[in-house]
């Protein structure tokens, strides 16, 4: 039997291309980043549980590693933000794209008994809302 400990799940990290558009975004969900990010090239915000969301400039990322290009084609992941009720859902999705972000999926009653909804954000990233549609 290994006697070596497990890594410890740490951080979710997103490449950005517009660190201001980002962090903008992710402020508007509720997430706390430090006065001044939107000039950083390297930027955390402590979630729920103690896990870090991490945005690095894309000129960051090639500062180590000089060959890194952006993913193209579709998504494989996406970020989900609880939301208070179904109707949080509406309102959040309403106030994201009335602000010119891309909605991907309006807000829907899901067969798995949430209303959900799905978003882009500044880098094409996945972010959905999610809201028990009956109290549990």
């Amino acid at each position: 039997m290994n006697s070596t400990p497990a890594p410890r799940f740490a951080f979710i990290g997103l490449a950005v291309s517009d660190m201001a558009a980002s962090v903008a975004f992710y402020r508007r969900l509720g997430l706390a980043f430090p006065e001044g990010s939107e000039q950083e090239p390297h930027v955390e915000t402590e979630l729920p549980g103690g896990l870090l969301l991490v945005l690095d400039a894309e000129s960051t990322i090639r500062s180590f590693h000089p060959d890194w290009q952006p993913p193209t084609g579709g998504a494989r992941a996406a970020l989900a933000f609880r939301c208070q009720s179904p109707a949080h859902v509406d309102a959040v999705y309403q106030e994201l794209t009335e602000a010119g972000y891309q909605g991907e999926l309006k807000p829907w009653d899901a067969f798995w008994g949430q209303r959900y909804a799905s978003l882009r954000d500044p880098d094409g990233n996945g972010v959905d809302l999610l809201a028990p549609l009956q109290d549990a």
